[in-house]
């Protein structure tokens, strides 16, 4: 099943009412829904009695009764008719977690070397956006480029604490997408890296369409990340090719710490296709079985970067081989 949350699209709003005071978007109340190859069904009369004083609470509702409302979800999306997807704007699945996780590296990347420790980095909740939003650069000049990565992301259900990696999947209720926008200083090196600032701009955490519960994703290590932007394809991997695979991220990051529903842990990224990104561009991002999500780019400093990507040797992806000189 693959939740969302949605708003009427821009255009069905009637711009003749008085607008309300502007608010942060995870203080928002968006409307649940399931998201079906015509549309969006929506599930208001089913999760009426759940907390949504926000949006993030009633998205985390949702993962804590899910067992309890799946069959009358699953009844709705069968006898429903969807709202089509032109007539409503998809939102962030979860628009402020309580934390995001990220790892740092965590792919092979084609390299014949024993395993790296596996770390990761928090990343602010407050940077998440979602389907159609824009990213927008800093107004400085500090950091030298911005990038993107293409990630992998689990959601999920807590609490949990100390979960054995053989027990994963009972702390990961489902999956979506995450570009993990990055600041760098000149190379691959994050700007401000002992603290890892540079990942944390507002903005920066773009993540969507919807989440996809765990049930329909048979192997998290097996699935094709794509990203384009503007419409060039720039990464291209399977997770399979991760150092520390998805059990091993799980019993990591709840030893350290207790992960709630609606958490995420972001697996990582394969930097074969890495680039910059700049003012106009769209930035893509498809995971086989999860859907494909959009977000604008927008700096208000107009800087440009060659379109050049990284390309590590015997690079594993057809997008960046085809580039190499």
């Amino acid at each position: 099943m693959k939740l969302v949350l949605y708003d009427d699209a821009p255009h069905l709003i009637d711009d003749s009412l008085q607008s309300p005071p502007p608010v942060r978007l995870s203080d928002r109340r968006h409307r649940a829904g399931i998201l079906t190859d015509d549309g969006v069904v929506p599930i208001g009369g089913a999760t009426a009695g759940l907390s949504q004083y926000t949006s993030q609470r009633l998205m985390v509702s949702i993962i804590d009764n899910f067992d309890r409302l799946r069959p009358e979800f699953e009844s709705i999306a069968a006898s429903e008719e969807p709202i089509p997807l032109a007539n409503v704007q998809l939102r962030p699945p979860v628009p402020r977690p309580s934390k995001i996780l990220a790892c740092i590296g965590n792919y092979w990347e084609h390299m014949q070397r024993e395993a790296r420790p596996l770390n990761m980095f928090m990343k602010s909740p407050d940077a998440v956006i979602g389907p159609g939003d824009t990213v927008v650069l800093p107004n400085f000049t500090d950091a030298y480029v911005f990038h993107h990565e293409s990630e992998l992301a689990l959601v999920m259900k807590g609490p949990s604490k100390e979960v054995a990696a053989a027990d994963w999947k009972s702390a990961v209720f489902g999956y979506t997408c995450f570009i993990d926008v990055s600041a760098r200083y000149e190379g691959r090196r994050t700007w401000r890296d002992g603290s890892w600032m540079g990942k944390s701009f507002d903005t920066f955490a773009p993540l969507g369409p919807c989440i996809v519960t765990a049930d329909e994703i048979a192997d998290p290590n097996d699935l094709n990340v794509k990203f384009w932007d503007n419409g060039d394809l720039r990464h291209d991997y399977n997770t399979n090719d991760m150092e520390h695979r998805v059990p091993e991220l799980v019993e990591f990051a709840t030893l350290i710490m207790t992960m709630n529903s609606g958490d995420i842990i972001s697996c990582g990224t394969n930097h074969d296709g890495l680039g910059p990104l700049q003012d106009g561009d769209t930035a893509e991002i498809e995971i086989r079985g999860i859907g494909r999500l959009a977000v604008n780019v927008r700096d208000p400093l107009k800087r440009k970067w060659e379109r050049g990507v990284y390309m590590g040797p015997e690079s594993t992806a057809a997008a960046t081989r085809s580039q190499q000189p």
